[in-house]
């Protein structure tokens, strides 16, 4: 399985590098995986409506420039189904049966993710209806994927 996470905004913090690498380095064993971040928009602290819709847009279109038209498209959105872990290995398992072996996971920047990527997007997943940083997030998304390969394969992590 391939697996990318696009995510907007570059990674600054090194605590949050070092356990990223970390996720990254465990996940080889199962998927190859590919982390891309795409930039985020340039914005003044307090915006207008038109001017989020604006920098939603412009991140949206890099983020979608990056997404291969075959990938099946997850979203990470607060509005998203909620799973378990085990629901989630489960649904990524099926992705793999099924033939879907190009699977693209989606963080958003400050503002969200524009409604076109939402759009492309083959299913949302909300991790909780409280609102993390998009960086912490990764490392978040990163850790859960590696439980569900975990999960998958019977291997001892999860509980």
């Amino acid at each position: 399985m391939n697996i990318t996470i696009i995510t907007v905004g570059k990674l600054k913090e090194k605590y949050l590098k070092m356990a990223i690498e970390e996720y990254e380095k465990r996940l080889r064993t199962y998927a190859k995986i590919q982390l891309a971040e795409v930039p985020d928009e340039k914005a003044p602290e307090q915006l207008s409506e038109a001017e989020m819709e604006r920098v939603k847009k412009k991140e949206g279109e890099r983020i979608l420039s990056k997404i291969p038209a075959d990938a099946h498209v997850i979203a990470l959105a607060i509005e998203g189904k909620q799973r378990s872990s085990e629901e989630l290995a489960a649904n990524l398992e099926s992705l793999m049966t099924y033939g879907k072996s190009k699977v693209v996971f989606v963080i958003g920047g400050s503002l969200g993710l524009h409604a076109d990527v939402l759009k492309r997007a083959d299913e949302k997943l909300s991790f909780s209806k409280m609102t993390f940083p998009h960086q912490l997030m990764k490392l978040i998304l990163m850790e859960q994927v590696y439980r569900a390969f975990r999960i998958m394969k019977n291997e001892p992590y999860h509980k």
